[in-house]
């Protein structure tokens, strides 16, 4: 019974010193995502224009346009047409007009979220897009609604803060505190349509917010520059299969 439990102590400890002598290392990995649309049957897309509301200090309509073409141009293999962005809201003004309304009216001021539903039925105009494919050699036609518009929020948070004891040493604890904050929220609508048929293919609704101390002063600009990176990758993953990189740990 000793010279088992003997042998069995052994065992442990060679195993023990034969993992403490090993080495680790990483290997890069990339794990692929399909694509959420099927864009196999095009060769060109055509970023349209946006229907924008909010703030007046970005032209969401513009910034959107311009920040998709360039990031299809480089990662996508779809071609990118370069046009001037259509006239959505006259568009949608058009429809209402056929119906009897105020052909001297100007166009609302979009500052709410309510106000975009007066112009979306623009995206189910099916002969209007099936016309604007054919003008481009039936592209993949990107549209949608954008709404960047500010906000302000207050409440309790909590955040990190630094404390020394008597030894001079630190931590790092959490203090929940009453914060007043301000920011902004973006929330675009990516609507996918067919140019060969002027049908919706897909759409999608994004949303995403920036909040700052109410003492700071961030330009709007920049701000929606930062919420539309975080939210470039989800678009582009409805076009083209995107890689995810990471590391894996394997035992020498």
């Amino acid at each position: 019974m000793t010279a088992r439990l003997a042998r069995t102590v052994c065992s442990l400890a060679a195993v023990v010193m034969t993992a403490a002598c090993a080495s680790y290392y990483e290997v890069p990995i990339e794990t692929p995502i399909r694509p959420k649309l099927d864009v196999s049957a095009f060769q060109r897309v055509l970023v349209a224009g946006f229907i924008a509301g909010g703030s007046d200090d970005v032209d969401g309509n513009l910034e959107t346009t311009r920040l998709l073409r360039s990031q299809l141009r480089t990662k996508s293999e779809l071609r990118v047409i370069d046009v001037d962005v259509l006239p959505l809201m006259d568009v949608a003004l058009e429809g209402r007009e056929a119906n009897g309304g105020d052909r001297q009216a100007p166009p609302a001021a979009i500052k709410e979220d309510a106000d975009l539903e007066a112009y979306e039925h623009v995206f189910a105009k099916v002969e209007y897009w099936k016309r604007i494919g054919e003008e481009h050699q039936q592209p993949l036609i990107v549209t949608g609604t954008v709404m960047f518009a500010p906000q302000a929020r207050s409440g309790i948070v909590q955040r990190d803060q630094e404390i020394y004891d008597s030894f001079g040493r630190r931590r790092v604890v959490p203090v929940r505190t009453y914060m007043e904050r301000k920011g902004f929220v973006l929330k675009p609508r990516f609507v996918f349509i067919d140019g060969r048929t002027g049908a919706v293919l897909h759409s999608e609704n994004f949303r995403e917010e920036i909040l700052y101390n109410v003492n700071q002063t961030t330009p709007a600009l920049s701000s929606y520059f930062e919420l539309m990176d975080r939210l470039i990758p989800s678009f582009l993953s409805t076009l083209s299969s995107q890689r995810i990189r990471g590391t894996r740990i394997l035992l020498q």
